[in-house]
């Protein structure tokens, strides 16, 4: 298993700041800067695959829409104990899936994993008793988020469920500021500094649309689940459970 980098991606200054990608750059420092950046990390994930276990249905499918490098995949895959079980690891990124294809194969777990390389929206959701979109809602074009959220529905098991996590802007201003300076202190408490949290935040404004816990807790009920609940919270991150 190839060892990650530690993150110095925006440590210099740099002349342009353009999009954030994720590319072979990313992928080399990315279990770095994800501990780094998200507080309580470890937990959402280790979570994930204990819900993902007591909600998982025998012979059916799993999917880790927006799977990077496999954090939930391996979280699931270390849990489950229904049988007849298929993971189903998606990410857009080449990069990411290639080293998560090999983290896979590398793996002593036998629960099988398909990769599939593609954008979210264009993978069919077909027997799923659990779908997990962690921090990746976030990077889809808001006017797509709820024909995503209906189709995750709607290739849902009876008693299914959607574990979504994503970073929460505020509407009251006086929360916003708060929330964010704390948030960056957190960062800076890892090792990064203010250039790195400036240049990072400018490279993610374009890409990284954060919402409200109103709205999305409104968008899975509008779906159709009969229960949500939010189950995490850390800082400005937080985790959904929705029940089908």
């Amino acid at each position: 298993m190839k060892k990650p980098r530690p993150d110095q991606l925006y440590a210099a200054p740099l002349d342009e700041i353009v999009d954030f990608n994720f590319d072979e750059t990313v992928v080399d420092v990315f279990p770095d800067m994800i501990n780094r950046s998200v507080p309580g990390y470890s937990t959402l994930i280790n979570v994930a695959g204990v819900l993902s276990s007591e909600y998982a249905q025998a012979s059916s499918r799993l999917y880790d829409l927006g799977c990077s490098l496999g954090a939930i995949t391996f979280s699931m895959r270390r849990r489950l104990t229904q049988l007849g079980c298929t993971i189903v690891a998606v990410d857009n990124s080449d990069a990411m899936l290639a080293r998560c294809r090999q983290y896979v194969q590398d793996d002593a777990g036998d629960v099988p994993v398909e990769f599939v390389c593609a954008n979210i929206q264009d993978v069919a959701i077909e027997q799923a008793s659990v779908v997990v979109l962690n921090l990746t809602l976030q990077f889809i074009d808001p006017v797509q988020r709820s024909a995503m959220i209906t189709k995750i529905y709607d290739g849902m098991l009876p008693g299914g469920v959607l574990l979504l996590s994503e970073k929460l802007t505020f509407d009251d201003v006086d929360e916003a500021v708060f929330f964010t300076e704390v948030h960056h202190a957190f960062k800076r408490s890892n090792g990064y500094s203010e250039l790195e949290v400036s240049q990072k935040r400018a490279a993610l404004d374009n890409v990284l649309v954060p919402e409200t816990r109103a709205q999305h807790e409104a968008r899975l009920r509008g779906a159709g689940f009969s229960e949500v609940r939010q189950w995490f919270q850390c800082l400005n991150f937080v985790s959904f459970i929705a029940v089908k």
